[in-house]
């Protein structure tokens, strides 16, 4: 009987690489992408950030349903006929859907979007009634 050395490192190690292949030798059409968000709040409302590089505004469906804010979109693959041949495409394609959670608290018949320079910006107002309000109490001697 021999005895052999384990070392989980490199058991660890090779399954990444094996992952890492694995996930590299898919067609790039099999795996989704998703644009970052970034969500923050301001005193009067909450906005969200969305990257999308090379999507048109045509291409991009936000609407708020049952309290939830969904961003629907595509970016589309453009191969031109001047090119003789990829040599590497990294950059993701297709169609994508991100959802959030709504509060009640928000306004979302008064949403606002805009589309600059591949950055989706929503804006979400905040109820007046759910605003935190500040009370000035008299104190009396």
């Amino acid at each position: 009987m021999s005895i052999t050395h384990y070392d989980p490192l490199s058991t660890s190690l090779r399954r990444f690489e094996d992952a890492v292949s694995h996930l590299m030798s898919e067609p790039r059409s099999a795996r989704p992408w998703s644009p970052a968000v970034d969500i923050f709040e301001t005193e009067n409302e909450i906005v969200l950030r969305a990257d999308l590089p090379d999507v048109e505004l045509n291409d991009i469906d936000v609407r708020i349903e049952n309290q939830t804010l969904t961003l629907k979109g595509e970016r589309k693959f453009e191969a031109t006929d001047g090119h003789k041949g990829f040599h590497r495409i990294e950059r993701s394609f297709g169609t994508f859907m991100r959802s959030f959670a709504v509060p009640a608290t928000l306004e979302t018949d008064r949403v606002n979007a805009e589309l600059k320079n591949g950055v989706l910006t929503i804006r979400l107002p905040i109820k007046e009634a759910a605003k935190p309000k500040q009370v000035k109490i008299e104190v009396r001697a």
